[in-house]
């Protein structure tokens, strides 16, 4: 579990952590709403080198952001409006999964997330307000997070 003083503690991790993409990975972010889900998609995604505001993809679903407005292609999710996981196959994004780095808002939403190149970052906030992450790392995820341990 990491710990952090406030949000923006966690969104300075959480650019720091977008340093370690690679195209193909996957990072699903879960925990209650308010816990800070878009805040860290928005950190890694401005890490990335995007210089605009980075918009919830709430109502869209997918926001695609492509070189050289970002290092990386990049697919930013939220997945909360959904109905049903099945829906998720419809958006085409295990197409697109091996070309680009997925960042996913409420994977639980669409089914959930794995694989090697998955890293699952769970939020929880306690009654003061202060947040912690517990993480849970594919294979390829493993050594690149060996500092936080």
């Amino acid at each position: 579990m990491i710990r952090f003083a406030d949000e923006q503690a966690m969104r300075d991790w959480a650019a720091q952590l977008a340093t370690k993409l690679h195209i193909g990975d996957s990072i699903g972010l879960s925990g209650p709403l308010g816990a800070g889900k878009t805040s860290m998609a928005r950190a890694m995604i401005q890490a990335l080198g995007y210089g605009g505001e980075v918009a919830s993809p709430s109502f869209a679903i997918v926001h695609h952001y492509d070189p050289p407005e970002v290092r990386l292609p990049l697919l930013h999710c939220d997945f909360y409006r959904l109905e049903d996981p099945a829906e998720a196959d419809e958006l085409g994004l295990e197409d697109q999964s091996d070309d680009a780095v997925i960042i996913a808002e409420w994977p639980e939403m669409a089914g959930g997330m794995s694989g090697p190149n998955h890293l699952a970052i769970t939020i929880a906030v306690d009654d003061q307000e202060l947040r912690s992450i517990t993480l849970d790392a594919g294979e390829t995820w493993k050594e690149r997070l060996r500092e936080y341990e």
